[in-house]
């Protein structure tokens, strides 16, 4: 191809992106609601809703038959097809975990009846300094999502035994890719993304790759008026014939208008459960919350020869967030209104992650097999200051329904101060070693030796912490033949904590085990996987609050376990036929006396994502996707008790090909218009989105 011609599929699509932008941006906010959308999408993953190997679950790169851990995958296509543009939506889909929306802009997720809070880039792990998720985290910059369910001791030096969460980021490609895309849909949705990569010189030693996104919408929630902007640009350079260095940059900026800080109550004075208006929020007129997160990340890969190979990385990660929000909280009175109050505060935090990562991997001969080794080293430091300005007022009575108008008036916030300053360093060590013990049996074997500590105060309150601790992995797996295998492995893990006991010495860490066992199955040519497990997981020693001292509150220590049963499928089912999803069963969570715990948590999930690819009409692509969980409740004491009844809710999704580079797509979501509440995580909630949908013009190069 001239080279004057490589550059116009880059130059279309960001043209179409910039007049996406633009016609968004020039959209009254009361226009009337459409259903028109252009997507920029990426190229679909080779394998549809599977892949053929992972790195997620040990260092070592494996294809999801040969890891002995519960695996899911979430790849390019699926997030395509249901228009997964978010982290909430993607998690929402995968088999055993929950998505805990407690407010608008700050959520929680669960694996296995405990807190999700190990997460990844491209495998390299990035502690959670908050245990949640602020903003809303985009999707378009990743190829491929891995979820490793239970303790992951390799891969996360500390953490829950729940789940790992690993983004795999998008990278360039030689050959020129380019995609552009515009959603519209309901309240008012406006997206614009954009995908192109080519190589960036003659010789093709130089390639880059561009991400943009453009995202703002009204809301079915009063008053709320979410918007995003994504850019991501990664250049891949070859020094030479066996080293690559890879350069990238991701900012995403979060401004709400209207966000919600807690959500609404759940019941009167009487007892009774609140039923509230699906759009109902406590948000003031003037609340706002603004997140900007810029990472940039520098990674060097060499191949040493004979099968070795080393790869370093470093990164450097700015979250800030500062916003005016309205905390309304109370018990209102059943036809009458009032018995809530007002407390508005500023809030500013300001967090900086600097991590680096080396590890060298490839093969070596003993007792006459080839086994594999990796082995390395990683080092993060985390530092948080945050403030809050407490605004005048607190305690203001809401009478009527003013709690639920926005109306109350905007303070001034110098009523008190306080806030956090403290950082957290951790050191690792690791070693992981996969042994063909015969050509049926496979060993896997690793430990981790990490050392974490923290200083600093938040709120009054010391977040000194110091532990050091060596954590073992080890996992079988046996080859039945070509296509089955059955599996069992232990891993463990542990998180540093600084609440005090009663005699003011910090509790112990957590500690976390896994142990499952289960069988897998890759059939058809691998593009299809199959697994089921049993479980067993334990939690001890997390800190309960257990008294006061003077002003200070004191914890114990107290242990919980689950156990019950998971499976899993994806891939392509038959010639066409697409399919991703799974079960999860908790036969039991329950704490140290025997008592259910976390009842927040269902004991019961299913998952299914799939699409059919009419032989008759290959142009049109047809799915659907069903979520399913069991009741879950919450506890108000005083012998009140919360209940979210069983639900399920059901989208839809059709995608016509009108050529081979345009196509239009149309998605549906929570068709059957189900009314619930998004999470019993805490003793406030919110209700889900209703029945709603969008529609998508795609263009691909």
């Amino acid at each position: 191809m001239p080279r004057h011609l490589t550059l116009r599929p880059m130059l279309l699509a960001l043209s179409m992106i910039y007049a996406g932008v633009a016609a968004a941006s020039d959209v009254p906010a009361d226009a009337p609601e459409t259903l028109q959308t252009v997507t920029v999408t990426a190229t679909a993953d080779d394998n549809g809703y599977t892949t053929r190997a992972t790195r997620s679950a040990g260092k070592l790169e494996l294809s999801l038959r040969e890891t002995p851990q519960s695996v899911s995958v979430v790849t390019r296509a699926l997030m395509d097809d249901f228009k997964l543009d978010n982290i909430n939506q993607v998690l929402s889909t995968t088999t055993g975990v929950t998505v805990e929306r407690v407010e608008t802009s700050r959520t929680y997720y669960t694996a296995r009846g405990f807190d999700v809070v190990n997460f990844q880039y491209d495998g390299i792990g990035m502690p959670q300094v908050f245990g949640n998720v602020q903003g809303d985290i985009d999707t378009a910059l990743y190829e491929r999502i891995d979820i490793v369910r239970g303790a992951n001791g390799l891969m996360s030096s500390t953490g829950n035994p729940s789940a790992t969460v690993n983004f795999i980021r998008k990278r360039p490609t030689v050959a020129t890719q380019a995609s552009a895309s515009v959603t519209l849909g309901s309240w008012n949705q406006r997206r614009v993304e954009g995908d192109v990569s080519t190589k960036l010189n003659d010789s093709g030693t130089v390639a880059g790759r561009v991400v943009l996104v453009h995202d703002d919408s009204d809301s079915y929630l009063d008053r709320y008026t979410p918007k995003k902007n994504l850019a991501y640009v990664v250049i891949d350079a070859k020094l030479g014939d066996d080293t690559l260095l890879t350069l990238g940059h991701t900012y995403e900026a979060n401004r709400s208008k209207g966000p919600m800080w807690g959500a609404l109550p759940l019941y009167y004075t009487d007892g009774t459960p609140t039923n509230y208006p699906v759009g109902a929020s406590t948000a003031a007129d003037w609340s706002r919350w603004d997140t900007t997160n810029n990472t940039s990340f520098a990674e060097l890969e060499h191949r040493l020869g004979q099968g070795w190979s080393a790869r370093g990385t470093l990164s450097y990660i700015t979250d800030k967030s500062d916003s005016d929000l309205q905390y309304v909280y109370g018990t209102p009175v059943k036809g009458v209104g009032g018995g809530l109050y007002a407390y508005p505060s500023q809030y500013m935090a300001d967090q900086t992650q600097k991590l680096a990562d080396l590890s060298v991997d490839g093969k070596f001969a003993l007792g006459g097999r080839e086994h594999d080794l990796s082995l390395g080293y990683s080092w993060s430091n985390s530092t948080l200051k945050d403030r809050s300005n407490y605004g005048q007022g607190i305690g203001t009575e809401l009478p009527g329904q003013t709690a639920f108008d926005g109306s109350y008036p905007k303070p001034s916030f110098d009523a008190a101060v306080d806030g956090s300053s403290y950082d957290d360093t951790r050191n690792t060590v690791f070693l992981a070693s996969r042994f063909n013990l015969a050509d049926d049996w496979k060993l896997l074997g690793g430990v981790n030796h990490t050392r974490a500590k923290s200083n600093g105060n938040s709120y009054g309150t010391s977040k000194y912490k110091s532990a050091s601790k060596t954590t073992p992995y080890v996992g079988v797996v046996y080859d039945i033949n070509r296509e089955w295998s059955a599996y069992a492995s232990h891993t463990e893990i542990f998180n540093p904590q600084s609440e005090i006991d009663a005699t003011g010495t910090p509790l112990d860490p957590v500690e976390g085990k896994t142990t499952e066992a289960g069988i897998k199955a890759a059939l058809f040519n691998n593009k299809l996987n199959l697994s089921g497990a049993i479980f067993k997981t334990t939690q001890d020693n997390t800190a309960e609050a257990a008294g006061m001292i003077g002003a200070k509150t004191f914890y114990r220590g107290v242990n919980a376990a689950s156990q019950g049963v998971e499976f899993d499928l994806s891939g392509e089912v038959a010639k066409g036929w697409q399919a991703s999803g799974g079960l999860t069963r908790l036969t039991s969570l329950k704490g140290d006396q025997g008592q259910a715990v976390r009842t927040f948590v269902p004991r019961t999930t299913l998952r299914l994502n799939t699409t059919y690819q009419l032989p008759a009409l290959p142009a049109l692509k047809v799915g659907g996707t069903l979520a399913w969980q069991s009741e879950t409740s919450t506890d108000q004491g005083g012998g009140i008790r919360t209940v979210q009844s069983s639900y399920a809710t059901l989208g839809l999704m059709a995608r016509y090909e009108i050529d081979k580079h345009l196509s239009l797509s149309v998605n549906l979501n929570n068709v059957n218009d189900k009314k619930h509440l998004t999470s019993l995580y805490w003793t406030q909630a919110y209700y889900a989105a209703p029945r709603n949908g969008s529609a998508t013009l795609s263009w691909t190069y």
